[in-house]
């Protein structure tokens, strides 16, 4: 899917002013590698200044979702959606700016299982000690989609036993948890495992196990300066942007 500019939209500022804001975002933790090298250019291009937070997507749409203050919003498609009808994002101000997969990784140098199949990936799961993975209660899109395999494939009490959940936001990137040897095997959205160095990343998990999310930006309705906000969401669709995210091993 390719991304597209947002459509016009209501803001209450006009799209040519030039006085610099200071812009609010509030984003998914599978943005945060390629934010790391977007916004400082968007802030130079724009002498706006953005100041960047970072938590899972169901957490970004809870937060956005209870009246947390924000400008611009990063969750995931449907929780953008929701939050659109509940008058919380701007109708018409969003984009999709990418699309990520989940992948299975393991510690440096550890033997690399055969996940090509949902039988095999069934198998290196029951062989596996330990699983690191995103909490499916609250925390990151890639935790729910997960247990919802494991529930398909009929071994979900085995994982259950062995799993260890990250916390959530940049602390709980599971390549530190395979870093430090507290977890044999982990999955977790691509960018987020390759945001940590020094882990063996296996692949993506095979066709009928693998679920893609697409990851939409918006802007608030209680946004400070609409413009300014809106030109961060124009900006992270732009071709200069889209190679950045594509870097970070995400689609666009």
């Amino acid at each position: 899917m390719e991304c597209s500019p947002p459509e016009a939209s209501p803001l209450q500022h006009s799209p040519g002013s030039t006085v610099p804001a200071e812009i609010k975002l509030l984003s998914t933790t599978a943005m945060k590698t390629s934010l790391d090298e977007l916004l400082p250019r968007f802030e130079r291009e724009t002498g706006h200044k953005v100041v960047p937070d970072y938590c899972p997507s169901p957490r970004v749409a809870k937060r956005v979702g209870e009246g947390e203050a924000t400008d611009v919003a990063i969750s995931n498609a449907n929780a953008v959606a929701q939050l659109v009808k509940q008058g919380k994002i701007v109708a018409g101000s969003s984009a999709d700016v990418a699309r990520s997969a989940i992948g299975l990784a393991v510690q440096k140098g550890a033997p690399k299982p055969d996940i090509s199949t949902p039988e095999k990936f069934k198998q290196a799961m029951l062989a596996t000690k330990s699983l690191g993975m995103s909490n499916p209660a609250g925390g990151g899109v890639s935790g729910g989609i997960l247990m919802q395999a494991f529930e398909r494939l009929g071994i979900a009490e085995e994982i259950k036993s062995k799993a260890i959940y990250g916390p959530g936001g940049p602390a709980g990137l599971i390549g530190h948890f395979l870093v430090r040897k507290e977890v044999e095997t982990g999955i977790q959205q691509i960018p987020e495992l390759l945001a940590v160095p020094g882990i063996d990343i296996v692949g993506p998990l095979p066709d009928g196990i693998q679920s893609v999310t697409v990851f939409t930006a918006g802007v608030s309705t209680g946004a400070k300066d609409a413009a300014a906000a809106q030109a961060l969401v124009r900006f992270l669709v732009t071709p200069e942007a889209v190679a950045v995210i594509r870097g970070k091993g995400l689609e666009s």
